[in-house]
């Protein structure tokens, strides 16, 4: 069975490196840390959530391997594997961005733990909000498959309108990346309405676009 996508060192290396580099930290962190660590913060920053050291130690490097896994593994349960190897290198790109993320949120997380003074909603908010912003201007480049980008019943029926919604998509998935950045610096009422109002951009607007250009094109033919 060919390749899917087309794996090299070039490719792999980076997330690769994250899961070795994971493993040893889990046992630093799991020998330094409290018996109970927090484990999630609210929109100012402030902890919110608890859980066993043992959970929070183990948990992200076992994330990171399994989504690693997953990302090998769905174009070759994809039919539309033969699509992947037309965006390779921004599949490559996502896989990396994804797992960098993740990596630097145990990262954060672990040392916040350990006493070290880390702002966390600035950190974690800049950190992805500039993830959503390099993958908006990747997004137009996923070409049509099952697995990864903008999945609507419009987007999965023309490839035109998974094209034209991705543009649109990449454009409000940029936007939503500069509010989680300036969330941390407004008022927790206003940051959370910030945050629901651009994920409600986000989510509505490509669904509704999608359904819009579908319409478009069926009254076309």
């Amino acid at each position: 069975m060919s390749q899917p996508v087309k794996l090299s060192w070039k490719s792999e290396i980076f997330p690769i490196l994250l899961i070795l580099i994971s493993l040893p930290l889990s046992f630093y962190f799991y020998w330094h840390w409290p018996s109970i660590v927090i484990s999630h913060w609210n929109f100012s920053g402030q902890p919110d959530g608890y859980a066993p050291k043992t959970f929070m130690a183990f948990f992200f490097p076992i994330l990171l391997l399994v989504m690693y896994l997953l990302f090998l593994i769905f174009p070759y349960l994809d039919p539309q594997k033969k699509r992947y190897q037309e965006f390779a290198p921004t599949y490559h790109l996502f896989k990396s961005l994804i797992m960098l993320v993740l990596f630097i949120v145990y990262i954060l997380a672990g040392l916040y733990n350990l006493g070290y003074q880390i702002n966390i909603a600035y950190t974690i908010s800049l950190v992805i909000g500039l993830m959503m912003i390099v993958m908006g201007k990747y997004l137009d480049r996923i070409k049509f498959n099952w697995f990864m980008g903008i999945r609507t019943p419009w987007t999965l029926s023309s490839e035109n309108v998974w094209n034209r919604t991705h543009r649109l998509g990449g454009r409000l998935l940029m936007i939503f990346g500069l509010v989680l950045i300036i969330m941390p610096y407004l008022p927790p009422s206003l940051a959370l309405a910030a945050f629901i109002a651009g994920l409600l951009l986000l989510l509505a607007g490509t669904t509704i676009y999608s359904y819009l250009i579908f319409r478009q094109e069926k009254t076309k033919t």
